[in-house]
């Protein structure tokens, strides 16, 4: 099996190009030419990797035709939520005209491949207390450029999926978390923040943004084999929450990592850090999928968070 994977060298693709790898797969994947590529230098010389700028639609076209893949996953966009609302634009020409280029270039190529399109829980946006767990039925309204762009994307499947027969399915990733996860993201950041205190690196506080809301948890490793799975059991044009169903607030979260820390630290909340708007609640629920596919989640989040902290403590 050929599998080509846009955003290979991301928080994800890097674990998906592990797994694949794992399973005997041929992998492919595109990255920019300044990618920066330390998640995948440790299985590099087994990838086959094609420089590919998703914006540029004979880019990707050359790309799926070096490849021929049997199985497309795509990862690669503007993933950064609080970016998006300082680069709507860019958020949008990535994550939407990245996303019209590889189906385009499927169909013109008259290829045949399954895809998987990452879609992402930041689609529900804002949720009714009446509507949790939130299931795939439930109305999108996205707070945010990043959760707009990731709705886009979803009705371009369904479109391509219904006009041309194209097999693309989506998935809605709840949060998922782990090493090499970047550190932009709250998890990483309070990780990073803590390990470069153990270090002498940084004054014993940790500075935070909102610590009320509230999110669905996942371990990196166990979504990466969700959306392996989705490809072999799941049904195309069709939608999948993949998450625990299990919210931890970011309070939760910050309490964790300052429990496994060798330090005393002190917490301060930093207005920069403070979004527009912040959805207060993402829970999930994953029965559909866990139906179509038997998968269920089996790493606890206390170990995601460790091994997260461990990742820093190597690196800062």
């Amino acid at each position: 099996m050929r599998a080509l994977i846009t955003g290979i060298t991301g928080f994800v693709g890097s674990h998906l190009a592990e797994h694949l790898l794992s399973k005997g797969y041929e992998v492919h994947g595109m990255i920019r030419w300044r990618s920066k590529t330390e998640n995948i230098d440790h299985i590099k010389k087994q990838l086959k990797l094609h420089e590919t700028d998703l914006r540029d639609a004979h880019s990707v076209e050359r790309a799926i035709v070096a490849s021929d893949p049997d199985e497309i996953y795509h990862l690669a966009g503007q993933s950064y939520v609080p970016a998006s609302w300082d680069y709507p634009e860019n958020t949008m020409t990535i994550n939407v005209i990245g996303t019209i280029n590889l189906l385009e270039s499927v169909r013109r190529l008259d290829k045949d491949p399954r895809i998987q399109l990452a879609g992402s829980s930041e689609e529900y946006g804002f949720v009714h207390p009446n509507e949790i767990p939130i299931k795939e039925t439930n109305q999108l309204r996205p707070l945010s450029p990043y959760g707009i762009s990731k709705v886009a994307e979803d009705m371009l499947a369904f479109q391509y999926h219904r006009s041309y027969g194209i097999k693309v399915l989506t998935t809605r990733a709840f949060n998922h978390e782990g090493p090499r996860r970047g550190d932009v993201f709250v998890t990483s950041n309070f990780a990073r923040q803590i390990a470069m205190i153990e270090k002498g690196k940084q004054e014993p506080i940790v500075h935070v943004g909102n610590l009320e809301a509230k999110r669905d948890y996942t371990d990196v490793r166990d979504m990466v084999k969700a959306y392996n799975l989705s490809l072999q059991k799941c049904d195309f044009g069709e939608t999948y929450n993949i998450c625990s169903g299990k919210a931890w607030s970011i309070q939760q979260v910050l309490d964790m990592l300052i429990k496994n820390s060798t330090v005393k630290v002190k917490v301060q909340q930093d207005k920069d850090r403070m979004r527009p708007s912040d959805v207060p609640l993402l829970l999930g629920d994953s029965t559909k999928f866990r139906q179509k596919t038997g998968w269920a989640p089996t790493i606890p989040f206390e170990k995601t968070m460790e091994d997260l902290l461990n990742y820093w403590r190597e690196r800062v």
